[in-house]
């Protein structure tokens, strides 16, 4: 019996595989428990071969006990199953995109570098008595740079930002999928006098990093106000049809970079996926390769 338990020919492989996750910071029950439900189905059914007919066989099973469209699950066999290929299985199967459930995702706004560099100068030019007079380019900043989700932003607090260090930890984040990120000395700078401002503002110890006038967190309607307000003050236009600019498009923008990057320097962009999901803190490569999937250089 193997360290979490399995028992079918395949226990090697399953511990092997959540070493590698472990090794990228993934340390999800979720997985573990689902990957035992697959181990005990190999077990009683006495499969030997990591097939399509196992694969589904045991989707299938699965799916008929629990019923409904929740199907997150599912990603963890196809990542197990992309693992084990990669790993010297030839004839692993990879769960198919046909077991997901019907879901159009909508696509990003493709942020121009001429629209980012007139969106922060106008960010930087917000006049009135808001916190977002001093905050605003430090929040998007974050999303830009670190490729952030609004909501890791928006509840980050002044000791998950350790400016002596270079380094944020996120830990609210989707999935509990808490990592830690460095900073740039440009972010760093920003960071500290957002924080040096609001310190100034804010008596006492503060829960959120970035605030709103009354000192509570900010919210996600309020970042969609100013992120609008700042792009038309940069004067950018906007689509009357079609996809339109939000503040997750700077996360998107992040992931696109990368890719491109990578491409330009001649490196393995497969071979660095796993690295780029860990850093965006995704629960599995598929939400990965939905940027390959969709970024011009690829199409």
């Amino acid at each position: 019996m193997s360290g979490h338990g399995f028992t079918s020919v395949f226990a090697a492989d399953l511990e092997g595989y959540l070493a590698f996750k472990s090794s990228m910071g993934c340390y999800g029950a979720s997985r573990i428990w689902y990957l035992k439900q697959f181990d005990r189905y190999c077990a009683d059914h006495s499969l030997a071969n990591l097939d399509r007919a196992t694969i589904e066989g045991w989707v299938t099973a699965l799916q008929s006990s629990r019923p409904g469209p929740y199907r997150s699950w599912m990603s963890y066999i196809r990542d197990f199953g992309r693992w084990a290929h990669i790993n010297g299985d030839d004839n692993a199967y990879v769960l198919s995109d046909h077991w997901k459930a019907s879901f159009v995702r909508s696509q990003p706004y493709l942020l121009a570098d001429t629209e980012i560099r007139l969106f922060f100068q106008a960010a930087a030019r917000i006049e009135g008595s808001s916190p977002w007079t001093w905050q605003a380019v430090a929040f998007f900043a974050l999303m830009h740079s670190c490729g952030l989700r609004t909501g890791e932003v928006r509840h980050l607090t002044p000791h998950d930002v350790h400016l002596d260090d270079g380094v944020i930890e996120v830990l609210a984040s989707k999935g509990h999928r808490d990592r830690r990120l460095p900073l740039t000395g440009e972010l760093v700078e920003l960071l500290a006098g957002c924080d040096a401002r609001t310190r100034g503002v804010i008596a006492g110890d503060r829960a959120p990093f970035f605030v709103m006038p009354t000192g509570k967190p900010v919210t996600p309607v309020a970042v969609g106000i100013i992120f609008n307000r700042i792009w038309d003050k940069a004067a950018l236009t906007r689509t009357l049809e079609g996809k339109r600019p939000r503040p997750y498009d700077f996360r998107h923008h992040f992931a696109y970079a990368n890719l491109q990057r990578w491409m330009a320097d001649g490196t393995d962009v497969n071979a660095m996926l796993p690295y780029l999901a860990r850093y965006m803190g995704h629960a599995s490569l598929d939400s990965t390769y939905y940027y390959v999937h969709t970024s011009p250089d690829f199409m």
